[in-house]
């Protein structure tokens, strides 16, 4: 593909994007509050949302349980040892199959 300006696609100081990146949906946090307080039997849809992941977890989801526990407390920290104390050269095993390979 031939480009003016000596094959530069555009011009010194001129943004591929002049409009930058797209603004989130407009008030998200707004509709989401409105959606989630609407009561239905006088009960809230975020409360619902969380009775029914409280059930799930209760009758042993661990994915459940874990979704409410990290919400609640927050996730635990990682610690990782990064701390390599040899010269030899780090080999790294692919333990899951490739998708290319599953066939």
């Amino acid at each position: 593909m031939a480009f003016p300006n000596d094959g530069k696609r555009f011009q010194s100081g001129e943004s591929g994007n002049p409009n930058g990146r797209p603004r989130k949906l407009p008030e998200l946090d707004v509709i989401l509050a409105d959606v989630l307080s609407e009561e239905q039997n006088g009960i809230s849809a975020a409360m619902a949302i969380l009775l029914a992941v409280r059930s799930k977890a209760v009758k042993g989801d661990i994915r459940a349980a874990e979704v409410l526990l990290d919400r609640g407390y927050g996730k635990p920290k990682q610690t990782i040892d990064n701390k390599i104390t040899t010269n030899e050269p780090l080999v790294i095993v692919l333990t899951e199959e490739r998708k290319e390979d599953a066939v």
